[in-house]
């Protein structure tokens, strides 16, 4: 290992942050994998072309001349938002990952340059499938719910990747499942839609609620998704919240914001910027829910029928 990377390593350690770096020679096995199960037909069409099939330009245009790419995992925790309607008021997740996440990544790129700046080194974002990048530089493992684990993180933890001009031999391997999944059918049981399956590893994706409730403006719920399953005000928990990996980490909540009732009901039709208070924009704005917020009104209205 190199001085540099020894250094880096070093520097992200004391922030309580996690990194691998791998050359970027074979990074196209990444596209490769994907378009494969694409093509095996265990990626929905309609799934693979709305979320993945950007994959093979970007990364063409992005390693130009780079040598390597670094993944770091960053321990993140649950936020919670407590909406007041009709006298009660309701607290509901917001998964690790979301909140602060522009203000992360961000973060730890310009911690990464101020290292590698010192010995002539640089480093610029990568657009890359994060968590198939983690998994095959050895930085995390898969749970059978596909959801990337770095250990002493569990899944509570947001993946930033840079590409860099430090020269590594270090090669991507070959993904790997945590042993402990092996005979755990936790996850599996608790999944509402089916989107976890005994019977093939890759997880159907286009029946995962988090799909679905990232979709933008006011495109309906499909109508076999039962309202009871709704769980997060975006994205999902449930199979993250029975995993026996993240036992440390499942109480674990950072960003807490409360709505009045007069907020919520401006949240439920469906407003613009323009439409909210700064009081209102600013715990938005903490929660990151204000780069959803034309899909909000639908997430939260399935909570308050």
């Amino acid at each position: 290992m190199s001085k540099i990377v020894e250094d880096l390593y070093a520097h992200l350690n004391k922030s309580n942050y996690r990194a691998k770096i791998v050359s970027t020679n074979n990074l196209f096995s990444l596209i490769n994998e994907i378009q494969q199960y694409h093509q095996k037909g265990l990626i929905e069409k309609s799934f693979f072309k709305e979320r993945l099939s950007w994959l093979s330009s970007s990364l063409s245009k992005n390693i130009s001349a780079e040598k390597s790419v670094i993944i770091i995992a960053v321990p993140r925790p649950q936020s919670k938002a407590s909406f007041n309607w009709n006298g009660n008021c309701k607290s509901i997740v917001i998964p690790p990952t979301y909140t602060g996440y522009e203000q992360t990544r961000k973060k730890v790129e310009n911690q990464i340059n101020k290292v590698l700046k010192l010995k002539n080194y640089s480093a610029t974002r990568a657009l890359l499938p994060l968590k198939a990048l983690a998994v095959r530089s050895g930085l995390g493992t898969y749970g059978k719910n596909n959801i990337c684990y770095v250990s002493g993180m569990g899944s509570f933890h947001q993946l930033v990747a840079v590409l860099s001009n430090i020269p590594t031999k270090e090669k991507l391997q070959k993904p790997k499942m945590m042993t402990v999944c092996e005979k755990c059918d936790i996850c599996e049981k608790a999944c509402p839609t089916n989107a976890i399956s005994h019977n093939r590893f890759l997880l159907k994706a286009e029946r995962c609620l988090t799909y679905h409730n990232e979709k933008k403006g006011v495109t309906p719920f499909p109508s076999w998704i039962e309202q009871t399953w709704h769980n997060c005000v975006v994205g999902c928990m449930y199979c993250q919240k029975v995993c026996p990996v993240n036992t440390n980490f499942s109480n674990w909540f950072g960003i807490e914001e409360t709505f009045s009732e007069k907020e919520t009901k401006q949240l439920l039709n469906h407003p613009t910027k323009n439409n909210l208070s700064s009081t209102t924009l600013e715990k938005l704005t903490k929660l990151n829910l204000a780069d959803y917020l034309d899909s909000l009104s639908r997430n939260l209205n399935v909570f308050f029928r």
